[in-house]
């Protein structure tokens, strides 16, 4: 099997950097795993697809030697083993609010006899090569996400889980639910509460040894969150990038174009 690069880098101590795909497209996921991430999860929460768009979506970026992973809409054991099947090398599991459900989200993504994962390896047997069944157990990525504040009052005991392999923090909706609607959803949250929480995850993952994953809007943050200690960061995501990108040529364009004299445009043509 194709070892899980992300487990190399982490163990030489060195921070990974994560890309988001939303758009259910092969083409733009195969540019996304183009630009250089260590990773790449394809979203299949919020994302615009569904598991006919990931797996062309995995297909595409298999070249570019990121470890692909997947954000499953929910803790069902059917989606979360689809796409392992597909290709996936990690797993994002939002909402995981309890120790009863990161251990069953755990089990999910294990053959036995340290899960309960049924095994049909369609596609990653071919992408991660002959030996899958016998090694996926030890490259697969279980992360669960502590996103409310439920999650926040059970971290201890979900963080101690066997066989989650880390947290990965969801800032939107963990600042809404913490706060009770006082605040408004957003990464790179900069009220004491909030980075008080973040650092409380990162301290809860240190002591059980798993990993510490957050979803950040900026680079500047997300070398903020490396400097603390967390170990992987998203970075945006493409549909932010689309965005950003359009724009700044728009307003570029508006910049350099607006108030020319009319005569002058009008002699142009």
């Amino acid at each position: 099997m194709i070892p899980n690069r992300l487990k190399a880098l982490w163990a030489e101590g060195k921070p990974t950097i994560n890309g988001w795909c939303s758009i259910g497209n092969p083409f733009t996921a195969e540019i996304m795993a183009a630009q250089g991430f260590d990773s790449v999860t394809v979203d299949m929460q919020h994302g615009a697809l569904d598991y006919s768009a990931l797996l062309p979506m995995l297909q595409a970026m298999q070249a570019s030697g990121a470890t692909l992973m997947a954000r499953v809409p929910w803790l069902e054991p059917g989606i979360i083993m689809k796409a392992l099947d597909a290709g996936a090398y990690g797993i994002i599991c939002p909402m995981v609010n309890t120790a009863e459900e990161a251990a069953r989200f755990a089990s999910y993504l294990r053959y036995p006899p340290l899960g309960t994962r049924s095994f049909g390896p369609t596609r990653v047997a071919f992408a991660a090569g002959a030996s899958y069944g016998a090694e996926a157990n030890a490259n697969i990525l279980a992360f669960a996400m502590i996103e409310t504040a439920d999650g926040m009052a059970n971290l201890d005991a979900i963080a101690a889980t066997p066989g989650l392999d880390g947290i990965y923090v969801g800032p939107s909706d963990l600042s809404l639910s913490l706060s009770q609607g006082r605040l408004s959803p957003g990464m790179d949250r900069e009220e004491p509460e909030m980075i008080a929480a973040l650092q409380t995850i990162l301290a809860a993952c240190k002591k059980n040894g798993i990993r510490a994953a957050l979803h950040c809007g900026s680079p500047d943050y997300a070398a903020r969150a490396v400097g603390w200690g967390y170990d992987m960061t998203t970075v945006g995501g493409d549909t932010r990038f689309l965005a950003a990108a359009a724009g700044a040529a728009v307003a570029g364009f508006r910049k350099l174009t607006d108030g020319r004299d009319a005569k002058t445009e009008k002699g142009a043509y």
